[in-house]
């Protein structure tokens, strides 16, 4: 499973960094960041999630009020949103 998480969609509600503490808060940019991630398109993180932290992943994709996490199975289906 992987998340992608666009960064310039993000409007610092900061929800999905209650639901995983993979993303933190950047209280100067006023967005949240997506840790241990790497920029595949501009302003587009991504990176693979543990098993252990599926279930967070998806709260936090879900929790996202503009959809800027997207969460894909193994073979690259989108499950969320």
């Amino acid at each position: 499973m992987r998340v992608e998480y666009d960064y310039d969609t993000c409007i610092g509600m900061f929800q999905c960094v209650a639901e995983w503490d993979a993303f933190e808060r950047d209280e100067d940019a006023g967005k949240a960041v997506l840790a241990d991630s790497e920029e595949r398109e501009d302003k587009v993180f991504v990176r693979e999630v543990p098993d252990d932290a599926e279930l967070d992943a998806k709260f936090a994709a879900r929790s996202c009020p503009v959809d800027a996490i997207v969460i894909y199975d193994d073979d690259g289906e989108q499950l969320i949103p």
